[in-house]
């Protein structure tokens, strides 16, 4: 049969005879368009949470972490009843409440009241802006104690929490600790831009007008990121049945003790720079009030390098590290930083004093980025015993623990203070005022990383 004849043949033919049939491979097709699309319109929520997440940081943390351009500025411009020595803990207390708060609300919001994580997140940020406008009207001492330390904190954790919640659910175990990474880079953004964007303020309008700015800037962040993180759809059908108990088995496993322990003892020292860097820069060094916010700026630009790098050493498969090892790295490193660094500092000496926000910046602001870590480690031994574990109840009582870290920082702080100015402990910085301080910050520190030792000697007994 020539070629023209069985083209001939082949069109005389009935329609479908002589072919393998349609159906199986368009109905394939299809499932492959939806599942191309979930996983396009998936990959969408996610990015929005991520943006959400990382607009966020703004509103949250910008006051907190740069309250010590405002405490340079009370001591500089002192118009208020009371002393002026009790606005050191205004700091250190904002971000302990932020986060002692933090288990509470993440317990409230991970089961029974996941549907109004939205509703919740929108109220603290009503909350934060009312309380920085009302801090603006402040007379007395004890009023910015009040209204920043406590309430505008109470508001900054009720934004953080629901949110922080969602951002867990949409990122899995494979790339939870690069998410949190990342999202705590751009915290680290806002606490190296917003130091000299508040000192401009404050030079030019005072401290009432930049909190009622700071109100507007909070309450216009805040609105429009919440409503880009939407509740994870797991959340929401879990709610709409009976409410399930938060698994609390992970409560009698010594792993989790060792790293609260290890995160509180860290928090401690952590906030201490934060407070009285810009202090210790205008008043011991001598240097300049830009050259002193200059100081904070580079404490807070290293931490966006090095929470994705701690996020990722964290996740990293290639060269896997332990959770342990990894908040080792960032606590041994950060305390030599504060021991040799911020401590060998005299008068006029800004190149080390730039050298230590830079290393303690980089380490010390990497150490919540291991968390991701920590939570898959104590997964992994949940799943080994069998045992259910929440792991957005997890972060937040992680995140209570630092809490407990901040305000025991800010509360030895003052005593500490006082002991400097009566009593030197040497010559350089550790000779001057802030002596006790940097000693106590350099402490805290190493005992962050203290988590190393508990595994080694828990492999020695095994050997």
């Amino acid at each position: 049969m020539t070629p023209n004849e069985r083209i001939s043949l082949r069109e005389s033919l009935p329609s479908g005879v002589g072919e393998q049939e349609p159906h199986r491979t368009e109905q394939d097709a299809s499932n492959l368009d939806q599942a191309d699309s979930r996983l396009w319109e998936s990959n969408r929520k996610r990015a929005c949470v991520l943006a959400g997440s990382a607009i966020l940081q703004l509103p949250i943390w910008g006051f907190a972490m740069n309250y010590g351009v405002f405490q340079e500025y009370y001591s500089s411009n002192w118009t208020l009843q009371g002393s002026h020595q009790v606005t050191g803990i205004i700091g250190t207390t904002s971000n302990g409440v932020m986060y002692l708060s933090m288990p509470f609300l993440f317990a409230l919001f991970t089961r029974r009241w996941a549907r109004r994580r939205q509703t919740a997140a929108l109220c603290g940020a009503a909350l934060t802006c009312i309380s920085f406008l009302l801090s603006s009207f402040s007379t007395h001492v004890w009023h910015l104690v009040a209204t920043q330390g406590v309430m505008a904190a109470l508001g900054c954790a009720l934004i953080y929490s629901p949110t922080t919640l969602s951002l867990g659910e949409w990122f899995n175990t494979s790339n939870r600790a690069v998410a949190y990474g990342v999202v705590l880079s751009c915290k680290n953004i806002v606490g190296s831009a917003c130091p000299f964007l508040l000192r401009v303020l404050l030079d030019r309008y005072g401290f009432r007008i930049t909190l009622r700015i700071w109100a507007a800037v909070a309450a216009g962040t805040s609105i429009l990121a919440i409503f880009l993180i939407p509740t994870h759809p797991s959340s929401i059908s879990s709610s709409t049945h009976r409410t399930r108990k938060i698994p609390w088995q992970f409560l009698k496993h010594q792993t989790f003790y060792i790293y609260s322990v290890a995160i509180i003892l860290q928090s401690s020292g952590y906030g201490i720079p934060q407070t009285y860097l810009n202090t210790y820069a205008h008043e011991v060094t001598l240097l300049s009030q830009t050259s002193a916010t200059l100081l904070l700026t580079l404490f807070n630009i290293p931490g966006i390098v090095a929470s994705s790098f701690f996020g990722y050493l964290s996740d990293n498969t290639r060269f896997p590290l332990s959770a342990t090892t990894v908040t080792s790295i960032s606590a041994v490193s950060s305390a030599l930083s504060a021991f040799l660094l911020w401590g060998l500092t005299s008068q006029g000496s800004m190149a080390l004093l730039v050298l230590f926000s830079i290393t303690f910046g980089f380490f010390a602001g990497g150490y919540s980025a291991t968390w991701g870590g920590v939570i898959n480690e104590l997964e992994r031994e949940a799943a080994q015993r069998n045992e259910a574990v929440d792991t957005g109840m997890l972060y937040g009582l992680l995140n209570g623990a630092r809490g407990i870290g901040y305000v025991s920082g800010g509360l030895a702080g003052v005593p500490l203070l006082k002991a400097g100015s009566t009593s030197a402990v040497g010559s350089f910085g550790y000779g001057t005022t802030y002596g006790p301080l940097i000693i106590f910050t350099g402490l805290s520190s190493v005992f962050g990383g203290w988590g190393l030792l508990w595994k080694w000697k828990k492999l020695l007994h095994l050997v």
